[in-house]
């Protein structure tokens, strides 16, 4: 425990200390955000949060990048340094995850900042089909890796035990690993909404992952909370740095992946609830304009819905917190209850 808190502590040391000069380099780069028509991530219009937004522009994106070099530089020394038996394949993996998304996430960062015309780019970066189609393949190379050479091929359903799947694991996983990634991006639309979610979600995890006395999670989880801690203090409202696609997909995805890891399926539902209720929202207004030639909601996904409603930003974020401690609780109550 004493080496569990050291890291996250050392973790959010490093972040804070780097994340000043950092938001001053961004702006160097003019890394921020545009003026322009914004579309969802499913190409879509969203004409509500311009209006609603439109203070923020200038606000820089990108700081995920930050998290994503000092939380793999940080792991990887951690896990060289401690006396601590690590599952190599287990650090590949979450490394893996953690990195590749992040990439895919800059690049579409950068796409935002090029000009490109709408019919080729899409408004805002890549159009999602393509960042959908790179988000499976990726998804299925790491489930295969789960697969393969960790050899997880079953859930864990309270009251039943563990359930093989065979190789119906593999797009089960990558299901579940494309399903948080695109939640996470959808959730991280009000400053401190998602950062503030997957400290609760990976609080949770933390615990699973000691639980079972597994080293390489419990380090990783561990590091990515002390620099999310120090990220939140600059992004909570008015935020003076965003993540940016490169931290959102990288997120999103490594918290499906160290959720996986657990073994614990349905508990993975529970503790990003609120993250299953943001993609849920977007997934049935979609879905409804398709079939039904309506929307079901006037905005979605459902934080937007709230700000459309009246609530303020902070209430909304604060709510959502408290919301996602509960299913937290009780996806621990499902994960640890045989």
């Amino acid at each position: 425990m004493a080496q569990t808190l050291g890291l996250m502590l050392l973790s959010m040391f490093i972040t804070f200390v780097l994340l000043v000069p950092f938001i001053d380099f961004l702006y160097k780069l003019k890394l921020r955000r545009q003026k322009q028509r914004t579309v969802d991530i499913f190409d879509n219009p969203t004409p509500f949060f311009d209006k609603s937004h439109g203070w923020k522009e200038g606000t820089p994106f990108g700081g995920g990048l930050l998290i994503i070099g000092v939380v793999s530089a940080l792991s990887l020394w951690a896990y060289g340094l401690l006396d601590v038996s690590i599952n190599g394949w287990e650090v590949f993996v979450l490394l893996f995850t953690f990195i590749s998304f992040g990439i895919l996430g800059f690049y579409d960062d950068l796409k935002k900042l090029v000009g490109a015309s709408g019919k080729k780019m899409g408004l805002f970066g890549l159009r999602f089909r393509y960042k959908f189609l790179i988000q499976w393949i990726l998804a299925f190379i790491i489930s295969g890796i789960i697969f393969y050479q960790l050899g997880y091929n079953f859930i864990f359903i309270r009251g039943f035990g563990l359930a093989s799947l065979g190789l119906l694991f593999i797009p089960f996983a990558a299901f579940v690993i494309v399903s948080f990634t695109n939640a996470f991006n959808i959730a991280d639309g009000l400053d401190g909404l998602a950062p503030g979610l997957l400290l609760i979600c990976l609080g949770a995890f933390l615990a699973i992952s000691a639980d079972q006395l597994d080293e390489s999670l419990r380090v990783f989880t561990a590091v990515l909370m002390g620099s999310m801690v120090a990220f939140l203090y600059f992004n909570i409202y008015k935020a003076r740095i965003w993540l940016g696609d490169v931290g959102s997909l990288s997120l999103g995805a490594v918290l499906a992946v160290i959720g996986l890891l657990t073994g614990k399926i349905l508990a993975i539902a529970f503790i990003g609830g609120v993250f299953v209720i943001e993609v849920g929202s977007s997934l049935i207004q979609i879905l409804s304009k398709k079939f039904l030639g309506r929307k079901i909601l006037p905005v979605s996904p459902f934080h937007l819905y709230l700000q459309k409603m009246g609530w303020d930003e902070p209430k909304i974020v604060m709510r959502a917190w408290l919301l996602g401690f509960f299913f937290a609780i009780l996806g621990l109550f499902i994960a640890f209850v045989k």
